[in-house]
Formats: C-alpha cells, structure tokens, sequence
C-alpha cells in the first residue's frame, strides 16, 4: 500500500474513540460529516474540529448520570450526526453502546432493553417511547430518556428529558476518562434474526477497527471522498464500513435525508462512494426498467445493447473472456447510455459495495455493465462484519470476494464456512450456550453458510445450512437463487420456496400491487375481489410464467403449485427483519394452512 495513504492503523488509534482522536489531530480543519440542515433548507457541513468540540458536551451530559465504565446506553436514531456524538462520547467514558434500529417494532427493542439492562436511552421521539414503554415490564433498567426531538414533556417522568435540555445543564466539569483497553466490549449489536429472538453480538473496540482497516487493504479510499450514509448505522456493515472506516481515511460522510429521498440526494450530494445492501440496487434496477417500459422500442434496444458490451468489456478488462468487435460500440454507448445513468447517480460515483445479502446476478450485469465498480462482500454481524470482498481487479460478482486481511477461511463439515479472524465476536450477550455453537474450542466461528472455495480463493456462498429444502427424493435445494430470480421479474415483490420433505416445490408469491389490476383484467378476473387470487386461472398462468423465469435453473427447481396474496411481509407485522431479509420460520408458521394446502393433491 502507498505511504501517501494515511490511514490510521488499530496499533495507532488502539481503541474507537482513540481512532476519532487521531482523526481530528491530523486533520481538524477537513471537513468531517456532511447533513442536510431543515431550517436552512440547505447541505452543511461539520469539520473534525467542531466534531472535537460537540463530543466534548456530549461527554459532560453522559458523565452527570453516574454511569459506571461497562454501563449500557441505547440509541434508537436515525442516521445524523448526534449519533455519532453519542456513540463516540460514550465509547470515551467506557460505555457499551447498543444501537437500536429506528424502524423496530417496540416489542423487540424492549426485548433488548430488558437483555441487555440498558441504563440509557436516547430515543427519536416521545411518541416512539410510548410506544416501547408500553410493551416494558414495570420493572426495567432504563433510568434516563433522552428524547432527540425537543417537545413538549408532559408526562411526570423525571427521568426523561428533552436531547436540548440535557445537553444544555451539562456541567463543565473536568472529564474523567477511563482507561479503554483494544480488546474491551464496546458495542453489543442484537441480530436480527430470521428466526427466534434475536441475539446479543459483543464486539470489542479491536473487532471494528481491525475489520475496518483489514477493508481498506482491498481498495483505495481516498481523503477526498465522500460517502453518502442511509443504511442504519445500527447495520454493522453500515457502522463498520461506513462510519469508521471512512474516519480511519479520512473521507467526508454525507447523512442522506431518507430512503425516499435517496435519488435526490445522490444528484445533490454527488458522492462518489456507497455501501449499500442488495434491495438498494434493486430498487434503482426496478426503476430503470420500469421507465424503459415506458419508452421506444429504440431506447430500450440501444440500453440493452450497452449493458450486454460492458458486461462483455467488465469480462475482458478482467481476463475472463476474449477481446470482441463488439467492444468498437463502446464509446459510443457510453456516450448515448452511461454517461445518463451515471449522471442520475450524482455524476461522481467511482465505488459501490453491497453486503448483507446475496446480490442478484441481473442487478449485478446491469451496474457493472454500465462501467460502476461494484463489489459484493460478505460477513456477519458476529464477525464486526465483513469477512470478504471482492477486489476491484479480482471481480467475480457472482462470488463474495477473497478473505480481508487477517482473516483465515475453510470449508468444514456439511460444506459450511467457517472462519477465523480479528474480527471474530467476544461471544454473545448472556447466553454461552449459544456462544459454544457458534465458536468451537479452536476459535474458528460456524457461519451456517454452505460454500465453496475457489483455486483463486474466491468465495461462492451456496445457502444457509439450515435453509436448504431437502425433496423426498432427497434431492437438495437452495432457495435463496430461485426466489432471487423470481423477484427479479417486477411482477412478484416477494418470493418464499417451500418443498422441506416434499415430493416438488411450490411457492408463496406476493404479487407486485402495481401490476395486480393489469394482470387481473388480463385473464378477465376482478382484481378487487380476493377471491380472485386464489383463481385456478391465476395460479396456473404464475406456473407457467415461473417456468419462464427459472429455465435456466436446474430440473429441480421446477415450481408446480403458488398461493399468490398482495399482503406484503413487513417489519411491522414481524416476517421481515430490520435489514429487510425474509423471516423464512416465521412466513411458513403464518401461512401454514396455506402450504399444507399447496400439497394436499399430489397428483397435480
């Protein structure tokens, strides 16, 4: 790596807050965050030194609760720069800080609340407190809420405050900051997991910082950057890859104002960074070619044409495929396509990452094919997270990278990846069983995910142990592809594929609400009956579209029965996560009589 690099190393800034100091020394001038400010109706920007002085308040505030070193506060926050405040000022006094992702449902961050006895809590709003309160026992851990909004309190609580309030009768007292060693607990971050309760994930100050900067080995992050923040920083992709990371180069992060207004800010901010999960690429994916419908024949010929020659030049560049005449067009489709796409992503986007899912091979081709880096990783939240990432000039999108420095991989029993690395969790929160399932005597971490190795060490993840459909003929098959591919199509928003035990696969569609009434009227049924989703027309006419969709696929992943609905799986009726995957156990529970159904006649 070239010295001209000034990254922070773990040995230089030894602990989190460590790492904000060293920022703000070699650079207090630079700008540090960047947000939108709604009074001004304008983008403002923060510099490492003003940083400096807002975490210093925000000390003396944590410091007036009599917290002791190894206390738990909360965050339920948007991302902004007070939750940076809060985090790094927290982290400074020895505190263990638990984020909490702001769209929950109250019954789970109550869970949490209890798990971890949370003695504060900084929290949006008082009617998001209301809401959790009324789901705590009477009993709980919580002595301080610190409401972000400044409203009008009129419950008798003395224990909650408003954030101004509490910032402004901070004394000024001398701080009193305690020893952090690098391998302390610093954050306990709750899983969000697909099934059961979630689970408490400890990370050390090492665990994150070593992740962070194992990352930057595999490409240049440059001072000069800017990220665009929208995942939760309660994401430890976002909080990890986002947040620290970009502190360790140096680079500016810009927090954009909603997922609504992602488009917007990508024109205003113009970053040339972004981490994101898959649904983000989707979305812009979905949205291109929903506006391509829309146009001429011409339009849609000449973008098909100019994905198909990057892909084509993206093979070539990486010594995949043979140099092609068809490379000849390329200037021109540059010209015509890519520059206009690249403009509707700020016009300055040179790297894009995406994690925390698998990323569907078409979104993937269409990206990259339209000359944007874009490289798929992998990790889990237990290993702070990232495990691997592809490289710019080593890019299988097809795969999840090669191991990040420091980090050992290996195939174990049952084809499962295991892994062994800095980044490797303390264990979980209160619970050693789940910790010795998950960790073995050897200190190599059980990821559930079948996988396989490349010569090149690539890593090509299969699908979770678990989630693997077994037939009764023993033929055994990953789902996560076949709903991908599925969901791909814009016509179905949502996919599940069951067949544990079965004779075939059958699956549980929710049908793209846009499109319901076009599709309805099609096969003259009434789309504001419900009885028309369990039409035998229907289903028959999705069996042989999935037949369309998935020709590619093996034999067994032929589909032979649907149950199609429009109700979509959300967070808030509890068959999403937080991050958005499928809660697979949860969706099969609630339509059981559904998927009995689906099997009831075998002979079909």
């Amino acid at each position: 790596m070239s010295a001209a690099h000034d990254y922070i190393s773990p040995d230089q800034a030894q602990t989190l807050y460590g790492l904000a100091c060293e920022r703000i020394k070699r650079s207090p001038d630079k700008d540090a965050y960047g947000f939108f400010d709604n009074d001004k109706k304008s983008w403002e920007s923060l510099t490492w030194q003003q940083v400096a002085d807002e975490i210093t308040h925000w000390q003396q505030a944590l410091q007036q609760e009599n917290l002791r070193k190894g206390d738990r506060v909360a965050i339920n926050l948007r991302n902004s720069k007070e939750w940076i405040f809060f985090d790094l000022a927290a982290l400074s006094l020895g505190l263990i800080v638990v984020p909490l992702y702001p769209d929950d449902r109250p019954d789970n961050v109550a869970y949490i609340l209890q798990d971890a006895d949370v003695r504060l809590l900084l929290v949006n709003s008082l009617r998001q407190w209301s809401a959790i309160k009324a789901v705590l026992p009477e009993e709980h851990a919580v002595k301080r809420i610190v409401l972000f909004h400044d409203e009008s309190i009129t419950d008798n609580e003395s224990s909650m405050t408003s954030l101004q309030n509490w910032l402004d009768t901070a004394s000024a007292a001398e701080l009193n900051l305690p020893h952090c060693a690098p391998e302390q607990l610093a954050s306990i971050i709750y899983t969000s997991g697909t099934t059961g309760r979630s689970k408490g994930v400890m990370l050390s100050h090492h665990n994150m910082l070593s992740v962070a900067y194992g990352s930057l080995q595999f490409f240049e992050i440059l001072p000069d950057d800017v990220f665009l923040s929208f995942l939760p920083l309660s994401h430890t992709l976002e909080r990890t890859g986002g947040y620290y990371l970009p502190m360790m180069a140096g680079s500016k992060v810009v927090f954009s104002r909603s997922i609504p207004l992602l488009a917007d800010d990508m024109r205003q901010v113009q970053p040339t960074i972004m981490i994101a999960v898959p649904r983000i690429f989707e979305r812009i994916y979905d949205r291109v070619h929903k506006q391509l419908a829309e146009g001429s024949w011409l339009k849609r010929r000449i973008f098909k044409l100019a994905v198909e020659v990057g892909w084509k030049r993206f093979q070539y560049q990486q010594g995949r495929k043979y140099w092609s005449p068809s490379l000849l067009l390329w200037p021109l489709l540059y010209k015509l396509v890519v520059t206009k796409f690249h403009q509707r992503l700020g016009g300055k986007l040179r790297l894009a990452v995406s994690g925390g899912a698998a990323l569907p091979v078409h979104a993937a081709k269409m990206f990259i094919g339209l000359d944007l880096v874009l490289l798929q990783g992998y990790g889990l939240t237990e290993t702070s997270p990232v495990i691997s990432v592809n490289e710019p000039s080593s890019n299988d999108p097809a795969s999840v990278g090669r191991a990040i420095q420091g980090v050992e991989v290996r195939i174990g029993k049952d084809e499962e990846l295991e892994v062994k690395g800095p980044g490797n969790m303390l264990g979980y929160w209160n619970n050693h069983k789940a910790t010795a399932q998950t960790i073995d005597a050897d200190g190599w971490l059980h990821t559930g995910d079948k996988a396989h190795i490349s010569e090149s060490g690539h890593i090509y993840i299969v699908g979770r142990i678990k989630d693997i459909l077994v037939l009764n003929n023993g033929e055994k098959v990953p789902p996560a592809d076949i709903e991908a591919a599925i969901v791909s199509n814009g016509l179905i928003d949502q996919a599940l594929v069951v067949g544990e035990g079965q004779p075939y696969l059958a699956a549980l569609l929710v049908i793209n609400g846009e499109s319901w009434p076009q599709i309805a009227q099609q096969l003259g049924l009434d789309p504001l009956q419900n009885e028309s989703l369990g039409s035998k027309v229907l289903q028959q006419h999705f069996v042989r579209l999935l037949r369309q969709w998935l020709f590619e696929f093996p034999a067994y992943a032929r589909i032979r029965r649907v149950h199609l609905t429009l109700q979509p799986w959300t967070i808030e009726n509890g068959l999403l996560t937080p991050t958005l995957k499928v809660k697979r156990a949860l969706v099969e529970q609630r339509y059981d009589k559904e998927i009995k159904a689906l099997y009831h006649d075998t002979s079909s």
